[in-house]
């Protein structure tokens, strides 16, 4: 067992002066590591380790431990560790080993927040959580089995999430009886993957959690190894503050801050760089310059702000600045752009479908992101690039994504703040990806909205009608082509300039090259979405009659148009009647087998929870349906 250094040891400082340990205690840096690997490596017996050799256990294990030695009788180091240990692997088996499980220690040289993630495949996204805020990882590998799938994996996305410093830590080597021939077979055999995947430099260290060996200090067990321990490589490890601090200023402006008429601030964490009363910034994306006029803390002004800290700036100038835009030194300004190259960590049991709207966050803002079909996907064991429609759960590929708007970027590789995002579905409101930005595509600079003289509002002013689309959405068989058809007949009666797309025509030519898989029916109501989006901008009131089985996409389309103009019109007919009507003889082959992924039958249509206007076709003619959606559409 090798002894902890007495340098760990903070309780007669405590004892002494309890302002000195605290003052002592605020000021010391804090590193972020996670410990990966694969299974049973002995991530959380090295936790315990490090707990325990940092006397720096939270009071409630430690009497949890002193009462469980009480109770058996027994004394010492080793009873203690191996409690604590136990207490650890209780946890895991009461489900903390499907998610990632943080634990703070110290030392008198620095604070650390390590998070322990699961090793098996199926909670890789779990990992990705843990290690998306890291400088450190610890890759834990078992000397009797050397490198495996799973080390690879996390090994491939710690170099995919940027984290610089890389430990390699050999572990149970008292099993292996110490053996540096061992050890240097993994170490070898470790370098030719890292170089495969671009990790040029790491440190390798044997270990044995359980025993201590090389965990504080050196143990005579291998000496053989002359290189540093964990501990002490863990405290003296540049962290990514002082990194950071050398980058140009960019800060996401998290709230306007104004108490009074007097005052008005702008709030964030900055993300790079340090800025100081006087420096000259922009504010992204407008590009609306100005200088920094004050930097306001909780405890009174700063004459500096670096990298880390939360302040927030006034200005000297009265410019537009909100929540989602990025401050930044005027002479370094971030790209701004709508489409990007990404890498995705997909994160959710339903798969990728391309072409959906899910909410972006990067940075302080949100935004409405669509994600194109995968250039490919990576095999993460020999890093080969294989073609993907999709991507599902722990999947990781690169595709191009669109937002609805630009935004200010950096690539992941120059910030994780700025560069880094998550995709939320925008029903369930459940992170299904993470995502590095690599750049943005050149079509992003080189087109651009071209502004017309006659605006959408001369347009509709000429027709005499306020644009509208009336979204008739419902299963197949319900009646809405049937309703939109009078519908427009009646608009028409009445001088109304109108537009009718329906479901079956428009497949015959602008969608004809869709069927009808999930990842297809989004791009068709994508699509139908984008056209009558450009209708209403001409004035038009637009009737459409399409299943629109999906909530995602009805409300993407909803999201296009202007507030108001989209009424979603639910033609809710139950299926045992669209089924019976049968008209085009759909079910009947969707019964048989012969007509796949059809609605209502083998691929599922969901219901809207607050349509604009119900229409019940059991108790309304179709020309009553026509009439109420008109009394709806113009009051």
């Amino acid at each position: 067992m090798t002894t902890p250094d007495p340098i760990y040891k903070t309780d007669a400082l405590i004892a002494e002066n309890i302002d000195a340990y605290l003052e002592t205690h605020q000021h010391k840096t804090m590193l972020r590591f996670i410990t990966c690997g694969s299974v049973d490596d002995g991530k959380s017996t090295l936790i315990g380790r490090l707990l325990y050799d940092s006397k720096m256990i939270f009071e409630d294990q430690l009497a949890a431990l002193e009462a469980d030695s009480k109770r058996s009788g027994t004394q010492g180091e080793e009873i203690d560790f191996a409690l604590l240990v136990d207490g650890l692997a209780a946890e895991r088996e009461q489900g903390i080993t499907i998610d990632v499980a943080y634990r703070f220690f110290a030392t008198e040289k620095r604070k650390f927040i390590v998070a322990d993630t699961p090793g098996h495949e199926q909670y890789t996204r779990n990992m990705v959580t843990g290690a998306s805020t890291a400088d450190l990882a610890v890759i834990l590998i078992d000397a009797r089995k050397g490198i495996l799938t799973q080390t690879r994996r996390h090994s491939y996305i710690v170099k995919l999430l940027g984290i610089r410093h890389v430990v390699l830590a050999v572990n149970k080597m008292d099993l292996v009886d110490y053996n540096q021939a061992e050890f240097d077979k993994i170490v070898a055999d470790y370098r030719e993957f890292a170089d495969s995947i671009g990790i040029e430099e790491f440190t390798a260290i044997p270990i044995s959690g359980f025993k201590g060996d090389n965990i504080t200090g050196p143990s005579d067990n291998t000496p053989w190894y002359e290189g540093t321990a964990l501990l002490p490589l863990l405290e003296t490890v540049e962290v990514e503050d002082a990194l950071e601090q050398a980058e140009p200023f960019r800060m996401p402006v998290q709230w306007v801050n104004r108490p009074n008429l007097d005052f008005r601030g702008f709030s964030g964490l900055i993300a790079s760089g340090t800025v100081k009363p006087g420096d000259e910034v922009r504010v992204l994306p407008s590009g609306k310059t100005s200088k920094i006029a004050r930097i306001v803390t909780f405890d009174g002004d700063q004459d500096l702000a670096v990298a880390g800290e939360s302040v927030t700036l006034t200005l000297t100038d009265e410019i537009d600045c909100s929540r989602g835009q990025v401050i930044v030194a005027a002479q370094s300004p971030l790209e701004v752009a709508d489409q990007f190259e990404s890498t995705l960590v997909w994160m959710d049991e339903h798969a990728l479908l391309p072409g959906r709207a899910y909410w972006m966050k990067i940075g302080t803002q949100t935004v409405s992101a669509t994600v194109h079909e995968p250039k490919y996907e990576v095999n993460v064991n020999t890093q080969e690039h294989l073609a993907s429609k999709t991507l599902d759960l722990n999947a990781i590929g690169v595709a191009n994504i669109t937002t609805d708007r630009e935004i200010p970027f950096a690539s992941y590789e120059d910030s994780r703040d700025l560069g880094g995002f998550i995709l939320i579905d925008k029903i369930t409101n459940q992170t299904v990806a993470a995502g590095m930005v690599h750049f943005a595509l050149r079509r992003a600079q080189n087109i651009h909205w071209q502004a017309t003289d006659i605006s959408r509002e001369h347009h509709a002013s000429m027709k005499h009608q306020k644009p509208a689309v009336l979204w008739l959405t419902g299963l197949s068989g319900s009646g809405k082509s049937t309703i939109a058809n009078i519908v427009e007949k009646k608009l028409a009666r009445m001088n109304r300039h109108t537009f009718l797309l329906d479901g079956d025509n428009v497949r015959h030519g602008l969608n004809k090259d869709l069927g009808f898989t999930e990842a297809d029916r989004v791009e068709n109501i994508r699509r139908v979405g984008e056209v009558a989006r450009l209708m209403t901008d001409a004035g038009l009131i637009v009737i459409t009659a399409f299943i629109s089985p999906f909530r995602s996409e009805r409300n993407m389309v909803r999201s296009m148009m202007q507030p108001g103009e989209f009424l979603e019109i639910f033609v809710d007919t139950p299926l045992e009647v669209a089924e019976s009507r049968d008209v085009k003889g759909l079910y009947a082959k969707a019964r048989s087998g012969e007509l796949k992924n059809f609605t209502g039958i083998d691929s599922p249509y969901e219901y809207p929870e607050a349509p604009d206007l119900r229409i019940d076709t059991t108790k309304m003619t179709p020309e009553e349906a026509a009439d109420a959606i008109i009394d709806r559409l113009i009051p």
